[in-house]
């Protein structure tokens, strides 16, 4: 009836889709809605459309997406042990540690373990990649991105 394309229309389907769900995660507001469709170069009329649609279900598209997010398991305890083999049979000297880790984590109200082994080397090394990490969510861009996310 509208002579298009079957893909114009998957694409207009799909892009509407995508300023829909990406403006609902970002719960940005009234004006940078507009100024973001702006640019888009629709009508007046269409925009303000976009807009109320926008409004209208912004709610009800964040508690979808929120059902849809997936259920990471969350920290609950840790043990650890530190095993070291001082001696075998074909070697009197030797000195191998290891690091026995036991990780208790809560998922949808049930608790796991996951057991983990490791060198203190390895260890070491993980332990500075994390707090890198963490250096690094104190700058000014990531904080910026934290910032736009919620």
């Amino acid at each position: 009836k509208l002579n298009i394309g079957v893909d114009t229309i998957q694409h207009g389907v799909e892009g509407l889709t995508y300023l829909l769900t990406e403006s609902s995660k970002l719960m940005i507001s009234e004006i940078d809605f507009q100024d973001s469709i702006h640019v888009l170069g629709f009508s007046d009329e269409l925009n303000k459309s976009l807009l109320q649609l926008y409004l209208d279900n912004r709610k009800e598209i964040r508690s979808i997406l929120g059902e849809l997010a997936p259920r990471l398991p969350s920290y609950h305890s840790l043990e650890w042990r530190l095993d070291v083999q001082l001696a075998s049979r074909s070697l009197r000297q030797q000195i191998k540690p290891a690091v026995t880790m036991k990780l208790h984590l809560n998922q949808n109200e049930d608790q796991t373990a996951q057991v983990l082994q490791t060198d203190p080397a390895t260890l070491l090394h993980l332990i500075q990649q994390l707090e890198q990490a963490l250096g690094e969510m104190k700058t000014n861009h990531c904080r910026r991105i934290v910032r736009n996310m919620k």
